[in-house]
């Protein structure tokens, strides 16, 4: 059960690795493209079709027309990879249950967004945790978990990109072991537990009055998407990579600086922003010097 490319790898790795995959779960198809015209299909359900695998995509998951589909299909186990909370008639459903992949080290960061708030928030590791599934989301017992860095100057696409590989190995891990029987669950630690609460478009404005650490994890935490971003000239700038220079600085935070031919600066509470990668309202993601060719900042 599964939908973006997040959840590609771990369906991949258990068709390579010979396991029965049963059929697919996945999201409605959705227009999309220039124009929203063209009806597009999910990752997951694309490489499901390459290798001829049955695709459910249930509209509710509650339907009585679903649950006998799916029932039909006859799963010992159902593995859940980037896709919507499910009732229990679905997720109490095969003899061995059904487990879900979490981008972090549960308890922390349960929620929707778990790479992007580890990001934000300067951390230097992240992970992934397989659990069964329970009613509370993101609270089942653990069942695998495995960690992985965070660079200091890497974005959340990037930490994404790496983690769904981890992710695919770990899920093949876990189904090994739930097929032999050979697993020791591990309750998890309310206490320890924070939150990784879906991200808006309309809260990623940049606060440039903070510490210019805070303001580079925030602006890679959010990149590609949905982007941090800033008002120029009364259009949105999304910036969606930069380095920082500690200095002290009189300008006042937000305030813009460039040599308009390679450089762009921003002011922030102890230092400056330099922007390397940015995309205006209308235009395209381009590097600073290739924006500074069409765009001018007065003195």
């Amino acid at each position: 059960m599964g939908t973006p490319d997040f959840a590609v790898p771990s369906l991949k790795i258990l068709v390579e690795e010979g396991f029965n995959v049963v059929g697919v779960v996945t999201a409605t198809d959705k227009y999309g493209g220039r124009g929203k015209k063209q009806l597009l299909e999910s990752p997951v359900k694309q490489y499901a079709k390459s290798k001829g695998i049955p695709v459910l995509q249930p509209k509710n998951l509650k339907s009585s027309d679903f649950q006998e589909a799916l029932r039909a299909l006859n799963a010992n186990l159902q593995a859940v990879v980037a896709f919507r909370m499910l009732p229990e008639a679905v997720w109490d459903m095969p003899e061995l249950g059904t487990f879900n992949l979490h981008g972090s080290l549960l308890p922390r960061y349960r929620g929707a967004a778990p790479i992007n708030w580890a990001v934000i928030n300067g951390d230097q590791e992240t992970g992934v945790t397989t659990f069964f599934i329970r009613h509370k989301i993101d609270t089942g017992d653990v069942l695998f978990q495995e960690r992985m860095p965070i660079g200091p100057n890497e974005t959340a696409g990037e930490v994404h990109d790496r983690m769904m590989e981890l992710g695919a190995r770990v899920v093949l891990s876990t189904v090994k072991a739930i097929e032999a029987n050979d697993y020791t669950l591990q309750k998890q630690d309310d206490a320890q537990a924070t939150k990784a609460p879906k991200i808006f478009r309309e809260t990623c404005e940049i606060d440039f009055s903070q510490p210019v650490e805070k303001v580079h994890d925030f602006i890679r935490g959010l990149s590609p998407y949905p982007a941090a971003w800033a008002t120029l000239d009364g259009k949105q700038l999304k910036i969606l990579r930069a380095h920082y220079e500690k200095a002290n600085i009189a300008d006042s935070p937000g305030t813009f600086k460039s040599d308009n031919k390679s450089w762009i600066k921003v002011a922030a509470k102890d230092g400056w922003l330099v922007l390397e990668e940015l995309q205006l309202q209308g235009r395209k993601r381009m590097k600073t010097n290739d924006f500074l060719n069409g765009f001018s900042f007065s003195a």
